[in-house]
């Protein structure tokens, strides 16, 4: 970890909107037109530019980003959903497709930077707000609870992909210079506890009618993931089960309707940095002609699709490239004067495929198997009978959260982790091992910061 701290916490507004350069764990240079802690956060509108700072950040790099930095697109081809095609990114993101990756791997280092400077930046506003005195309190809760849940999402995908790392809540570099990795539990279990301390802070309503903030039930979504993960499936369904009863939310009856921006099915969703320009997944997946520049849907996520599925036909479209026909993902069709799609980050539908996992784990097939006809149902398909196994059923749900969610947040990698069927990535993915479950620390982290040691075990 390269860790250049000032000790004196530093929030530049202008910089860190533009700011994308690949640094090493919470480092933060001091730029030339430096604000001091003091000026950001001496009121609620210039607190309230520091998140915003932060949110313009989740969507331009954060591993949730929908661009070429995303989890979309790299866990997508990291498994068997996405083709990758991207030869001018010196192999790093082809590695990864490849199943090749090694511990200089420039993408994985590109994760990991991108990773801890958005932990620091969330540090930084908490730290801020503690010892501001002109923020009322119910504003600096408010501001904390946005700040501490961003935190919580980028470490629940650190830890998923690079497994053991470190938790730091401190932006003070004596402190985290020299970091030990704790286990991917107890990063669980911390993020677990921080988003229930923060549950209060935040409002059910939204605060914008676009949901571009996060509110109470996305709190609470996350949540019942990271239940999900520690298989606490009681603990999951009762969040759950707020927000799939919440009036809220409800599904869109037209499946061309998913991806846009006022669906009463979305829950959390990043607005374009610039108006009327494309969604990051718009840019990243949308083909015309030719050979894709960066993705395409994997032969093996085509064959997963039966004929009466509608979203094969509403969220893909072939290409024509010579003898050859790809598959390029439309979900984001706007690529131009865009003004009615939002990256979506969590929907309602993800809800409800986590509550039929969550209650076939308890043993409640026929209620598991009710959630999983709704999602089923949304798309043209029927209904699967609830006489169906446990076992049976949990393979349903996987099949479905691939159909559903395919190029979204890497849910594919993170739902066969959860379950424990990662390696089934061998049957399509020639070069799949069993370490391939977590990507290697950077070398370049070891070489800053031995207490990173041992490298995870395979590389």
């Amino acid at each position: 970890m390269k860790n250049k701290i000032i000790e004196k916490a530093i929030l530049t507004i202008a910089i860190l909107l533009c700011y994308s350069s690949c640094e090493k764990l919470v480092e933060v240079d001091l730029p030339i037109n430096q604000i001091t802690t003091s000026q950001v956060f001496e009121s609620t509108s210039t607190a309230d530019g520091a998140l915003s700072a932060l949110y313009a950040e989740m969507q331009s790099f954060s591993v949730i980003a929908g661009g070429s930095t995303g989890a979309g697109g790299l866990l997508g081809s990291y498994v068997d959903d996405l083709d990758g095609y991207d030869v001018y990114s010196n192999n790093a993101s082809m590695d990864l497709f490849n199943n090749i990756q090694n511990a200089s791997n420039t993408t994985v280092k590109l994760v990991w930077g991108n990773g801890y400077r958005q932990i620091y930046m969330a540090n930084a506003i908490v730290e801020g707000l503690e010892k501001s005195s002109g923020i009322p309190e119910k504003d600096k809760n408010r501001i904390k609870g946005e700040a501490i849940f961003m935190r919580s999402l980028v470490y629940y995908y650190l830890t998923e992909i690079f497994g053991d790392i470190p938790y730091t809540i401190s932006t003070d570099y004596s402190i985290n210079q020299s970091l030990s990795k704790i286990s991917t539990t107890e990063i669980l279990q911390n993020i677990s506890q921080d988003l229930s301390t923060i549950s209060p802070f935040l409002e059910t309503d939204y605060r914008n009618a676009e949901r571009i903030y996060v509110n109470r039930k996305t709190i609470n979504l996350l949540s019942a993931i990271v239940y999900a993960r520690l298989k606490q499936w009681n603990l999951a369904e009762d969040l759950l089960s707020g927000i799939i009863t919440s009036p809220l939310y409800s599904f869109p009856q037209d499946l061309s309707k998913t991806f846009k921006k006022d669906g009463k099915h979305i829950l959390w969703q990043l607005k374009p940095i610039y108006a009327n320009t494309a969604t990051p997944e718009a840019s990243l997946y949308n083909f015309a002609s030719g050979v894709p520049r960066y993705y395409a849907a994997s032969e093996n996520l085509l064959a997963s699709f039966s004929t009466a599925d509608q979203r094969k036909t509403s969220w893909m479209s072939p290409v024509v490239s010579g003898q050859k026909t790809y598959y390029k993902i439309n979900k984001y069709k706007t690529i131009t004067a865009n003004t009615d799609e939002y990256s979506i980050v969590f929907r309602l539908q993800e809800a409800y495929l986590i509550m039929a996992e969550s209650l076939a784990q308890q043993n409640r097939v026929p209620e598991a198997v009710n959630y999983l006809n709704a999602i089923r149902n949304l798309s043209g398909l029927g209904n699967i009978s609830g006489t169906i196994s446990k076992d049976v059923v949990l393979e349903e749900i996987l099949a479905e959260n691939r159909r559903e969610f395919f190029s979204e947040r890497g849910i594919r990698f993170l739902s066969l982790k959860r379950n424990g069927k990662l390696d089934i990535l061998s049957q399509s993915k020639p070069n799949w091992k069993i370490f391939h479950s977590i990507w290697p620390i950077p070398v370049s982290e070891l070489a800053l910061n031995p207490s990173l040691n041992p490298q995870n075990n395979g590389y």
